[in-house]
């Protein structure tokens, strides 16, 4: 398959893939929730908002809850919102043994969003992208965020035997996506965020290494946040594409990473694309695109996730200005 740097110097214009895939529940006159049990009704959705903005390339909707749920673990799904984890039960290496036992490849989401992806695949002509968590983050959900972030100090075997564990799981998901035809897998670690260069290295950056090893597709990093600091670690996992937040200053890390990645970024998904109008829209927009003139390896996209009642028109805006910028 072309590399994602690759698909970006084919392209005679600049790319544009927002990160949208709950904005697609108005079209469908449908909730968060229904869409994250229905496979169906998912690729509805993302094929309805493919058909009003134009994009690029879309991703099914994120939800860093997939992997946990079927594992067993106890995930709260509000109607309107995305899923989460309630309570996180790993505290000793053993707690994992319960687990081990497990083949979430079984549970019903994890074919859902496969699902979604063969049905989408079908019926667009445009590439189809994924989410998967990030090992960290998933053993983040198995332990809790505040407590793994202690534990890299005061229990790093526990850390490193949970993240060990979660690398297997992430691993047999994104291989299954890319069964069902995904032509990129972007990772979310957003829990990594907290770690410093050597830190991720040793508990996330080698497993994500490791994921993207066992890959035969297009792979792209995320971590909500300000990741000035992991960017060079980040590139060093080996994947195709970072994915950066609003925090981050995109023109300054096109100077630290190597051409062949691509930046991907990173209108801010609130402020801009979710309170603001059309107009803020096209001068963000066009300002991050001035940046960026110089640099091949970009794609214009928002800073994360947007909102489920992100303005349609304002995703139009940033699609329809990126398409008509030179």
């Amino acid at each position: 398959m072309m590399r994602l740097i690759d698909l970006v110097r084919r392209s005679p214009r600049r790319l544009v893939i927002p990160l949208a895939g709950y904005p697609g529940v108005q079209l469908t006159r449908s909730t968060v929730k229904q869409n994250e049990f229905n496979a169906e009704l998912q690729a509805r959705s993302l094929y309805k908002l493919v058909e009003h903005t134009q994009p690029d390339a879309v991703l099914t909707m994120m939800d860093l809850s997939i992997e946990a749920g079927a594992l067993g673990l106890p995930v709260r799904y509000p109607i309107a919102e995305s899923a989460t984890v309630e309570w996180h039960p790993v505290k000793h290496v053993k707690d994992l043994e319960q687990y081990k036992v497990i083949d979430p490849l079984y549970d019903g989401r994890v074919w859902v969003f496969a699902e979604a992806v063969r049905m989408l695949r079908e019926k667009l002509n445009i590439p189809v992208g994924v989410y998967v968590i990030g090992p960290f983050t998933l053993a983040g959900l198995m332990m809790g965020a505040n407590d793994i972030a202690l534990a890299t100090v005061d229990s790093p075997d526990v850390v490193m035997a949970t993240v060990n564990f979660c690398e297997h799981v992430v691993i047999d998901f994104a291989k299954a996506l890319q069964e069902a035809g995904a032509e990129m897998i972007c990772i979310l670690d957003p829990t990594a965020v907290i770690l410093s260069p050597a830190s991720f290295c040793q508990f996330a950056g080698r497993s994500i290494e490791n994921v993207v090893r066992h890959l035969n597709t297009r792979t792209i990093l995320h971590i909500c946040g300000n990741t000035t600091h992991l960017l060079e670690p980040m590139c060093d996992t080996g994947v195709q594409g970072l994915s950066l937040d609003s925090a981050v200053s995109i023109p300054h890390a096109a100077q630290c990473v190597p051409g062949d990645v691509v930046l991907i970024g990173n209108v801010n998904p609130v402020t801009t694309m979710l309170q603001g109008d059309r107009l803020k829209v096209r001068r963000d927009t066009t300002a991050l695109l001035d940046a960026m003139r110089e640099h091949e390896n970009f794609i214009m996209s928002t800073g994360c996730d947007l909102p489920a009642e992100t303005p349609l028109p304002n995703i139009v805006e940033l699609v329809e200005t990126t398409k008509a910028h030179r």
